[in-house]
């Protein structure tokens, strides 16, 4: 009995340092991309979300859904163990490969981008130039028509008085 109790204890320890994995996720997340509040609310729901899934999900599976206190004891110490053991190499080895692939990815897009941006000049601009002119054009017509009508009332106007 002692045994199986112990052995709980330890799973419930490992289960907290899972939470804890789980914890330093989310702040790996919230430090590699700045969201807006809500979507840290929402994090921060999903969060404990699957943190209640974790503890539930073990409590059924390792001891029948008996729950005990010594596995809240257990993963409050796998959570404390890890948050000052390892959490902080963690968070920096992460921090630091994702920094390393956002710095990748953005030569990747900018190595992507130029030539977009090259064929942009080249193709864009006199096709631009084209129709700003067709549009110049087309406005001076509009423009002479116009006048042309104000004219042609102006010369009716004229002939009516006359006779």
């Amino acid at each position: 009995m002692i045994t199986n109790q112990a052995q709980l204890f330890l799973i419930f320890v490992v289960n907290g340092i899972l939470i804890g994995l789980l914890f330093d996720f989310f702040r790996i997340l919230r430090k590699a991309i700045k969201t807006k509040d809500i979507v840290t609310y929402i994090e921060d729901i999903l969060f404990w979300i699957l943190t209640g899934f974790i503890l539930l999900f073990s409590i059924c599976t390792f001891n029948n859904g008996e729950i005990r206190l010594y596995m809240f004891i257990g993963t409050f110490i796998g959570v404390f163990l890890y948050m000052i053991s390892i959490s902080t190499y963690v968070i920096k080895i992460n921090m630091k490969i994702i920094n390393f692939f956002k710095l990748v990815m953005g030569k990747i897009i900018n190595i992507i981008i130029i030539p977009i941006k090259l064929v942009k000049k080249i193709f864009l601009k006199p096709v631009t130039f084209i129709f700003i002119n067709i549009r110049k054009i087309s406005t001076s017509i509009l423009k002479k028509m116009k006048i042309s009508k104000q004219n042609q009332k102006i010369r009716l106007k004229k002939k009516e008085l006359k006779i």
